[in-house]
């Protein structure tokens, strides 16, 4: 089976007419992925709706049906700018074999706002006239035929959405509908009719041959039963309209817990802790404020003079230098007398005396501007004084300005801090407003409690029922046991029974033979998909609830709360993947939200290792934030994208149109 194309007319989001195509091929080449883009909202799960709308009609198990009747349902999937006179139609056309050829199928469902009754008409392409026909004996009978090609039991292991994987991965036991995909593919469900029907026949049979008091015995035990049976059925309709309450009681409980933590109940709670931290805040910002004015009454306010201390420290060095150079000066000139004179008395040549005069002369120069100009010193510091006014500019002034400048920033950092918790506070919730808060959390949790005491006691009033029911089955077992085993029909009765037994020990091992080929099936897959041989040898399914375990290499159980999100995810998809297989049905796959909370190397196995092999032909609906760049390019690389399209969904409008590519392309 192979999808070729969907139309969707005035459904859903989706005004107007547009025409998808579907078909798993690119450039004449099979690529088995159709890829549809679309922001939550924006219709991705209405096409997974359209495809099971057309296929199964009102027995559709439809995302947004709920408990809706199927009028109801057809309603409101009515485009909401739909012509009153206009109809709503979704097309799907197909390809299977039939007769030993590829034969293509178009299921078309109509209807409209004045008469919200769908309209079926199956036709069939005819190769000879190039057009389609209508084929009246299929559409009399399509609720049928559809079954023998993908029956609507194990449809959902084919057209299925995250949710729903989610739902497999957290629970314990497979849901109701896997479970009934299971029976289904084992023939379990073929068995347990036949066990119903040979127990109407042994009914009938003891009627017929019981005496008049047999027969008024017999009939008031049956009665018993009947009306035991009448019980459970209320008692487990009942059990559902609990377990909406205990569901919807629960939702409340989380939207007060939400709101209670939104609206600052959380933060008026830890208030205490709040103005302690607030008033910890506080005290680390006095201490650093009066480390600070010690500081400032030290010499770092000298920092401000800065300048003016460099000036003094070099005025001061100068007017040193001075003094030593008028010192110097009288001593050298005494000593350059002395020495012209000792230079005469040895009477050297005039040549000679006059440079050694010259040389004594610019010497004198030279010291008397050192000495500088006649004006006296006005600093007059000695060398302690220049010492301690460099100790000041070089070390201790730096020093006390970075010391300033962390305390500076260790304020400001304790300010906003109190700043920040200061909002903290203002955020909290008043104490009349926290009360309430508080109360609707308490009632919320009482309301929760209350339902599930009530779900837990029609849990046990059903068991009860099966208790009595089990009894009564042993009375009417018990009675033709010991009142009709003298009758004719003995014979009849007790070859019930022994089929009864064979077909009940026949049930017991097909189940654990097709169960050995489903666990090998499902732990391939789930190897496969997890790349981690390490972790995962065998997968073993429960006979009775059909729960996994999972066995390490030596033979060891790996507990369920070991894996991972992911990997929980992974064994859900291998599960339903594994299920397929088992099928042996050559069908489509469809996945809504694929890759909801899994991490990179789990993404990665699913794009390479999982879509690409899934199916011959597998639509995947994904948001930009699943299926992204990265494992777009990765299937692109792969070849596996034979089609993409991308929702683009009018918020104004509130429509969806399809177009061809996708949030990349």
């Amino acid at each position: 089976m192979q999808f070729l194309e969907l139309v969707l007319k005035n459904f859903g989001p989706y005004a107007g007419t547009q025409t998808i195509n579907l078909r798993p091929e690119k450039d004449g080449n099979p690529s088995p992925v159709i890829l549809f883009g679309g922001m939550n909202g924006g219709g991705k799960t209405t096409l997974l709706d359209a495809i099971r709308l057309a296929l199964y009609g009102g027995r559709a198990q439809c995302s947004t049906r709920g408990n809706l009747s199927y009028s109801d349902f057809l309603n409101q999937s009515i485009n909401r700018h739909t012509p009153a006179l206009e109809d709503t139609r979704v097309e799907l056309i197909f390809e299977q074999v039939q007769d030993d050829k590829l034969t293509q199928f178009k299921i078309v469902r109509y209807w409209k706002k004045l008469d919200i009754k769908d309209s079926l008409s199956i036709l069939i392409y005819s190769e000879v006239v190039n057009d389609w026909w209508s084929d009246k004996a299929i559409t009399n009978t399509w609720d049928e035929y559809i079954e023998t090609l993908l029956p609507v039991g194990i449809s959902n292991l084919f057209l299925f959405d995250g949710e729903q994987v989610k739902e497999l991965a957290e629970l314990e036991t497979p849901p109701e509908f896997v479970v009934g995909a299971i029976k289904s593919l084992l023939g379990l469900e073929l068995a347990e009719r036949l066990a119903v029907d040979l127990e109407i026949l042994a009914s009938r049979k003891r009627k017929e041959i019981a005496g008049k008091t047999d027969l008024a015995a017999l009939e008031k035990i049956e009665q018993t039963f009947q009306e035991i049976t009448d019980k459970k059925e209320l008692a487990i309709e009942k059990r559902g309209s609990l377990k909406n309450e205990f569901d919807k009681a629960e939702t409340n409980q989380k939207q007060a817990s939400e709101k209670f933590i939104y609206q600052g109940g959380k933060i008026a709670a830890d208030r205490s802790q709040l103005d302690r931290q607030l008033n910890d805040y506080r005290n680390q910002a006095e201490k650093t404020r009066h480390a600070m004015m010690e500081l400032a009454s030290n010499t770092l306010p000298l920092a401000l003079i800065s300048p003016l201390l460099i000036a003094a420290k070099t005025q001061a060095e100068t007017e040193a230098s001075q003094q030593q150079a008028k010192i110097a000066q009288s001593v050298i000139k005494q000593r350059s007398d002395r020495l012209l004179n000792y230079i005469a008395e040895i009477s050297l040549n005039t040549q000679q005396l006059d440079k050694i005069q010259d040389f004594i002369r610019q010497e004198d120069q030279e010291l008397e501007q050192q000495a500088g100009t006649d004006a006296p010193p006005w600093m007059n510091a000695n060398n302690n004084n220049i010492q301690q006014l460099e100790n000041l500019l070089g070390y201790q002034i730096p020093a006390q300005q970075n010391q300033a400048t962390e305390q500076i920033a260790e304020v400001k950092n304790i300010e906003s801090e109190i700043d920040f918790t200061d909002r903290q506070l203002a955020a909290a919730a008043s104490p009349e407003a926290y009360e309430k808060l508080e109360l609707e959390v308490r009632n919320a949790q009482k309301a929760v409690a209350i339902a599930a005491a009530a779900l837990e006691s029609a849990d046990r009033h059903i068991a009860e029922l099966d208790k009595e029911s089990a009894q009564t089955q042993k009375e009417l077992e018990s009675y033709s046991s010991e009142y009709i085993t003298i009758r004719n029909s003995q014979h009849v009765i007790s070859s019930i029974a022994k089929a009864q037994a064979t077909l009940k020990l026949f049930k017991e091992k097909l189940t654990l033979k097709k169960l050995n080929k489903l666990e090998i099936e499902i732990t391939d897959c789930f190897r496969y998909l997890l790349h981690k041989t390490d972790l995962v040898h065998r997968v073993a399914i429960d006979t009775d609830t059909f729960s996994l375990s999972i066995y390490d290499p030596e033979g060891k159980p790996v507990p369920k709360h070991r894996l991972s999100a992911g990997e929980k995810q992974l064994l859900a998809i291998a599960f339903l993947w594994g299920l397929a297989r088992v099928s042996g049905r050559q069908l489509p796959v469809a996945i809504d939200t694929p890759l909801g909370r899994l991490d990179s190397s789990h993404r990665n196995n699913l794009v390479e290792r999982y879509f690409p092999s899934a199916s011959h032909q597998v639509i995947l609906l994904s948001t930009d934030t699943e299926i992204r760049k990265v494992e777009y390019d990765k299937l692109q690389e792969l070849e596996a994208i034979a089609r993409s399209y991308l929702l683009k969904y009018d918020s104004a409008k509130r429509q969806t149109t399809v177009e061809p590519g996708y949030f990349w392309d």
